[in-house]
């Protein structure tokens, strides 16, 4: 029996260039390995910092309490964000040097160590890091192996990176289970805006990985090829939360695809729900349905309002603007909040922009000030401009980002600084 602490660090974002939401959510790839590692027989401890404001101090007393032999720290805030996590490594690394002599072994998972896992072991200081998708990886470990694919560590003078990231099965995940103090504290509703929270909120994944290649998207190193559970899973997954009083769930799929079983299901649960997904792939009847079921908040990736635009990010839409216009309004016929997400392209006018901004906001349809394109390591646009990342990919994407931008987005609060900034500096 191995004992293992797993910690999603109090996170904290100022002067981030940081476009997810800053508030707490279910810490997902810790809780799906900590299920994983329980019904191996292994001990396991989650301290959630974020969702419970603990500090250094009370963590330190925890795991003094606990004493384990493994601290996973993760790099991102929950899964949601993995694919448009802050750059900087900084908060990861305070609470590594916090907790580095509490255990014999530090381990870091998330999407940095995914696509640049040699300069994330030596920024923070830790004895592993797990490429890819986690919860397999960790078993392992705590089973006791130490070299196997989607490791890297120190080894002697020199660092290892034993092959590349891992992907799970993912269709055979189990309903979750989470503890009722946690569900009880999670006061925010993700992207939720129709109405005021009466009860709880939750995060859940139907699916993982999408099947469309879009050049800004950092899936490719940790969430690439397209998988789903059963609805029956998802459902009873569904059913404990809401025997935990949740109202409000959010399926953080990178792309939630039209499925009549799950909407079938979901539309008895009395439960209401967010998605994010592309308004091309739902038909009238399934929108309608999708209303049925209890969403109350799509997000919809549109990005460009040119074929040039579209194209120039890989999106593979079949549909014009107004036809995606028209879908948009369609889904807003059902849906009480429907937003048309835009990024700043170059083939986009923005007079023209501003106009369609303004159309959609008289259907009552959101459509963001388009955000500056940021190219994130793992992501196409990324290799485009430099090819495969390396052990600077991160500061390198930082530098060209402030450097393009003289303002930013609408859904950013402060102008970002520079990463050396951010982060702690690291010994040679």
């Amino acid at each position: 029996m191995t004992r293992v602490a797993l910690i999603n660090p109090n996170w904290d974002f100022g002067g981030s260039i940081y476009f997810g939401c800053r508030s707490p959510h279910l810490p997902l790839e810790l809780g799906i390995s900590e299920h994983y590692l329980k019904a191996a027989g292994h001990r396991t401890l989650l301290l959630d910092a974020h969702m419970f404001g603990v500090s250094f101090r009370d963590i330190e007393a925890e795991l003094r309490a606990f004493g384990p032999d493994l601290i996973v720290i993760t790099t991102a805030p929950t899964y949601l964000f993995w694919r448009c996590a802050p750059p900087e490594l900084r908060v990861p690394q305070e609470l590594a040097l916090a907790v580095r002599d509490l255990a014999p072994t530090l381990i870091a998972v998330g999407p940095h160590g995914s696509t640049t896992p040699r300069a994330a072991l030596k920024k923070l200081a830790v004895d592993i890091v797990v490429m890819g998708e986690c919860e397999a990886s960790l078993l392992r470990l705590a089973n006791g192996e130490r070299d196997f694919s989607g490791l890297c560590f120190a080894d002697g003078d020199s660092v290892r990176v034993n092959g590349g990231p891992q992907a799970v099965e993912f269709r055979d995940q189990p309903a979750l289970d989470w503890p009722g103090e946690m569900i009880r504290r999670h006061h925010h509703h993700h992207h939720r805006f129709e109405a005021e929270p009466a009860g709880p909120g939750a995060e859940v994944e139907a699916s993982r990985g999408c099947p469309y290649n879009c050049t800004f998207c950092a899936k490719e190193n940790f969430r690439n090829a397209y998988r789903k559970r059963p609805p029956t899973t998802i459902l009873a997954e569904v059913d404990r939360l809401r025997g935990q009083g949740v109202e409000y769930v959010y399926f953080i799929d990178e792309i939630f695809l039209p499925n009549a079983e799950l909407l079938e299901g979901l539309s008895t649960r009395g439960l209401k729900f967010g998605v994010q997904t592309r308004i091309d792939l739902w038909k009238p009847d399934m929108l309608a349905l999708l209303g049925r079921a209890g969403c109350v908040s799509i997000e919809a990736g549109i990005e460009s309002l040119t074929v040039e635009g579209r194209a120039a990010l890989a999106k593979n839409c079949k549909m014009t603007t107004d036809q995606l216009a028209d879908r948009l309004a369609e889904a807003r016929r059902h849906v009480p909040f429907v937003q048309a997400n835009l990024i700043e392209v170059p083939e986009d006018d923005d007079p023209v922009v501003q106009r369609w901004r303004h159309k959609m906001q008289d259907a009552g349809i959101w459509a963001n000030d388009p955000v500056p394109l940021y190219p994130y390591p793992g992501s196409p646009d990324y290799r485009k401009l430099w090819g495969e990342a390396d052990d600077f990919a991160w500061e390198r994407a930082h530098q060209h980002y402030l450097g393009m931008f003289d303002q930013f987005s609408d859904v950013q609060n402060d102008r970002p600084i520079p990463l050396e900034a951010l982060e702690y500096p690291v010994a040679p």
